[in-house]
């Protein structure tokens, strides 16, 4: 299950092709332009944390333009690498800290048990994002599919920044606090998702692992007595 349809991701991308199209001309490094989305949402988080909750979503948002479009130069320029890989997903966590981060600040400067709590949840919420992360990573580690969940990066980007670029602090905040609490109900449910994938896929590999063991041929029978040890080994 996905927060968002697959009809809405294809329309994103076709949007965003003549953009790639420009880096890809203009020879942009993918980590460029993967180091700039990272630069948009450490601000977007900052603003977050002074209170400005429509311009730091407006911020925000340019980090779902850049996520996609580093990955599309990358594949067109063949310039795709393991360190490629590995420092997209390194930013991606710094970006996650930096916005959940500045969302908590936010809140603990709000009188009351409801900037009390929403940091609660705040900090609930980036745990659970990075155990996310990390479920797929070590799974993948062990040569394990994980990509499985409701929640995955390009929605949380999406839930991070629209409806507060669009909605800021409206109804006194709720939308914000509706948006925070489903990013980390979603996030730890995602989670639960991944461990369970990789704890039935490992028992698949052992079920078949035993079974192909216990289907193998024994020795076999030879007349007369069988060579000594030393005399196999060549002692």
């Amino acid at each position: 299950m996905r927060l968002l349809p697959g009809w809405l991701e294809r329309g994103y991308l076709r949007l965003i092709n003549p953009i790639a199209e420009w880096l890809v001309r203009h020879d942009v490094p993918p980590n460029t332009i993967t180091t700039i989305g990272t630069a948009c949402s450490i601000a977007g988080g900052v603003i977050y944390g002074t209170g400005h909750i429509r311009t730091g979503g407006w911020f925000l948002g340019l980090t779902a333009l850049f996520d996609v479009l580093d990955g599309m130069v990358a594949r067109r320029t063949n310039r795709s690498s393991a360190f490629g890989a590995f420092y997209d997903s390194t930013l991606d966590r710094i970006a996650d800290g930096f916005v959940l981060g500045g969302l908590a600040v936010f809140f603990a400067t709000r009188h009351g048990w409801v900037g009390t709590t929403m940091v609660a949840v705040c900090i609930f919420g980036l745990i659970g994002t990075f155990v996310t992360s990390y479920t797929r990573a070590r799974a993948e580690a062990l040569g394990i599919d994980a990509k499985v969940g409701v929640l995955q990066r390009p929605e949380r980007v999406v839930l991070l920044s629209a409806p507060q670029a669009f909605f800021g602090l409206a109804l006194g905040g709720l939308v914000l606090i509706a948006i925070i609490v489903l990013l980390t109900v979603t996030a730890w449910i995602t989670a639960a998702q991944r461990i369970d994938a990789v704890y039935r896929a490992a028992r698949r590999e052992h079920a078949e692992a035993t079974r192909a063991t216990s289907e193998a041929p024994g020795p076999t029978a030879f007349a007369g007595s069988a060579p000594s040890r030393s005399i196999v080994k060549g002692d």
